[in-house]
Order: C-alpha cells, then structure tokens, then sequence
C-alpha cells in the first residue's frame, strides 16, 4: 500500500484531526509524525502533556498505521527518510507563516511525484471550544508560571520581548515569522520592564510607579496570553517589601523577577557613571536573595540576579566574583548587563562564568551590542535573551509621525498611509 504521511502537533484529538486521518487512510497506511517538544514549541504550541503520551493517544486511533517523531518543524527530514506518496494535512496553512513549509513540503513530494492532500479545514464550536480550553489552560498560574524553566529544558535559548500592555503582549504571543530554513520563529516569553511599563504610563524610570500599579499591567498581559513572563524588578526595593512581592508574584503565575544590585534612587543602566549609581554590598545584595528563595512556596517562580559591574565599570573580576556569589546565595539565573556597543566583555563574562558553571542560566540584553545574533550568544553560553524595550521604542517615532501629519495637513489622509487598518487591529484581539 502507499505511505500516507500526516503530521500532529496537538495534546488534544478532536474532529477536524479526525477527518484529516479518515480522508487520509483512504490513499494508503498512515505515517503519524508526531512533533517532539522543542518542535512543538517552535510550531506555537506548548506541550501540556509528555511526548509519549501524545504517542499513544495517536498510534491508539484505528486509522494510524505506524508513529514516528517528527524533530522540526520542517517536513523534510522525515519526508526523505519514508518517502510517503501522500501528504494529507489541512488547508489553513496556506495563507499564514506555515506557507513557506507547505511550499517546501509540495517542492519535495514533487522529486518522486508525491502529492499533498489538503482537508477542509473544521471551523465548528466543538472545535473552538477544545481551541479556547486549551488557551486558557495554558494561561492559569499553575501551567504559565513553571513554562520557563521547561523551555530552557527544551530550548537551546529562550528568546523574550518587552511588553508593556495587553495590545504589545498580543504581538508578542500571536507573531510568528517563517525563516530560510523552513522553520517557524516566534518569541518564548515576555518581559515586562520597568522602564517601559513606567514610560507607557508617562512617568520617569526611577522607581516612581510602584508595584500595585505593575501588577495591573502583568493582570492585562495575562488577561490576553500564554507565554511565561519576566518581570523587571529593578533594586527589589527593602528586603521585606521583596519578600511580599516575591509571594503575590509566584501566586500569580509570573515565571521570574529579575532584580539589580544596585542601591538608592534608581537610575537607567544605560547610563553607566554618567549618573551617580551605586552598586549594593555583595552580602547585602545575598540576602535579599536568599530572603526571597525562602518566601517561594514551590520550585517554579525565578529570581535572576542582575550585575551592574560592567556597566559602572567595575571590571569583570568583580562581576564573576559576584556572579558565584549570588548563586550560592540561591539565584536561579545570572543576568550580565553592558552599555558597550562591542559585545566581547560580554563574552568574555559568559565564558568564564561557563567554565565553572555550565547549569546556571545567563541571561542577556544585547540592546547596545545588538549586531551580534541569538545564535552567538547562546554559542557563549547565553540561554535567556531579552529584547529588552524594541516595541515601546518602535512606537513612539510612529505616533509621533502620525500626529504631525494630521496637523501639517488638516486631515488623517496622509497618516492613514502610514497606520494599519483598524480592521486588522481587531482581528488581532478576536
């Protein structure tokens, strides 16, 4: 009989999955390729349930013939190895990011005269409900909060974006882009910064807008997500006050704070010692972390240690010195942070830090040194990176543009060329 290959990347067999393997055991025996996690991840979808449990709830189904693991997102790898005559897969992948994997999966088949089979797709409310029980599940605390330590499991990198309300935090989790290789790119989390957060609300980033005011920003972007997120906690304010805030933070569902060592009126990194800023005693700074371990009740919730040695020019011995000190103290992760528009000391500090520690996280910020690609840095040993506040900068030049073309024309004509439809912005929210 011809081989008949089917992908699935789901947790939850419904009747639209149904009818692609019915229509699909009509041309030959049912290949089942079934995604691994990290393929998973990178198809947008995160695994609620085990590998091997996706497995046996589909080899279980009568039309499935055989079940192999399907490594990527792109097709090809098992295309080549069982050269199936038939690929059945349902029609809602043309007009989106996947695309560009239709197109690659079409031009292959073509090499041996496959062909590819496309099932209407099923658009009932039995099946949008199982969609919307899935989101939602995957938005209560309990599953959001412990997703960032199972994607630096899963992940080679975790590849995070600022946001700062439920409209950025859409783009953040709904954005997803095609790449060269026929695989599929997205962001794996958020981060919600303090400068950002305090800049959306029109104030200075010095610790002004205080922390009952971030957590209704965190309440909008969960309202309307699934990705982990990232708080940017700045100093952490009083030992006791972090311990509070550790705690609503946890109950939450938020995946990790990440907190400075740096003491008094706060003042941007970007800066360096332009500004007078002082950096915390390292038993101080301990503390507080250890303080705050203390108050978590599970193993999920995160804190990072961030180091402001290379941005006050205190050097990378100290950096170091501080980094092994934090994580003994009990910090899950090490950001390193640089205004330099070279990234080397970043390098250097990753590589050092590697040699003695190859578990702890490192998280980095390559706002300055932004030529340098995830893939460098995670080749140094870099396993969180942050585009640290991309969207609040790219918004601002096109308000203001916009606003100045309604008063240099006395109409919205001439910045309507410039915005996206409202149509659009809708269906974005829906």
């Amino acid at each position: 009989m011809s081989k008949v290959y089917v992908a699935f990347s789901t947790d939850v067999i419904h009747e639209g999955h149904l009818n692609v393997l019915r229509e699909a055991a009509k041309y030959g025996e049912v290949i089942a390729g079934i995604y691994s996690d990290q393929a998973l991840v990178r198809f947008d979808r995160f695994p609620t349930i085990s590998f091997e449990k996706r497995r046996e709830m589909i080899a279980s189904l009568p039309e499935v013939h055989e079940t192999v693991v399907q490594e990527d997102v792109s097709y090809k790898k098992n295309l080549l190895k069982y050269r199936p005559a038939y690929v059945v897969h349902g029609d809602n992948w043309k007009d989106n990011a996947q695309s560009v994997i239709r197109q690659e999966v079409i031009d292959i088949l073509k090499t041996w005269h496959g062909q590819l089979i496309e099932v209407p797709y099923t658009r009932n409310e039995t099946v949008k409900a199982i969609d919307k029980n899935m989101h939602e599940k995957l938005s209560m605390p309990e599953f959001r909060r412990k997703r960032l330590k199972q994607l630096l499991k899963i992940r080679p990198y975790v590849r995070a974006l600022e946001v700062h309300s439920g409209i950025t935090s859409l783009i953040c989790e709904k954005t997803v882009v095609a790449n060269e290789c026929g695989e599929l790119d997205q962001f794996d989390a958020q981060w919600i910064s303090s400068l950002c957060d305090s800049t959306a609300k029109g104030k200075p980033d010095i610790e002004l807008v205080d922390m009952s005011s971030r957590l209704r920003t965190i309440d909008d972007v969960m309202d309307v997500s699934t990705k982990p997120i990232i708080l940017d906690g700045d100093t952490g304010g009083l030992v006791e006050h972090f311990v509070y805030n550790v705690k609503t933070l946890e109950r939450m569902g938020v995946s990790a704070i990440i907190i400075e060592d740096k003491i008094g009126l706060k003042k941007n990194s970007l800066f360096g010692n332009e500004v007078i800023q002082q950096q915390d005693e390292i038993e101080h700074f301990c503390q507080k972390i250890s303080e705050g371990k203390k108050a978590c009740v599970g193993d999920d919730f995160m804190i990072i240690a961030r180091i402001e040695s290379l941005i006050l020019e205190a050097g990378l011995e100290d950096a170091l010195t501080r980094a092994f000190a934090y994580v003994q103290a009990g910090a899950d992760g090490i950001m390193i942070h640089s205004r330099h528009k070279d990234p080397q000391e970043i390098f250097d500090f990753c590589d050092q830090f590697r040699a003695a520690d190859k578990i702890t996280p490192i998280v980095v910020v390559p706002t300055s040194y932004n030529q340098v690609t995830d893939e460098q840095l995670a080749s140094h040993g870099a396993n969180i990176i942050i585009y640290a506040n991309q969207l609040t900068r790219a918004a601002f030049p096109a308000m203001e543009n916009a606003a100045k073309e309604i008063l240099k024309h006395h109409r919205s004509k001439e910045a309507d060329e410039q915005l996206m439809p409202i149509k659009e912005i809708i269906t974005l929210i829906d």
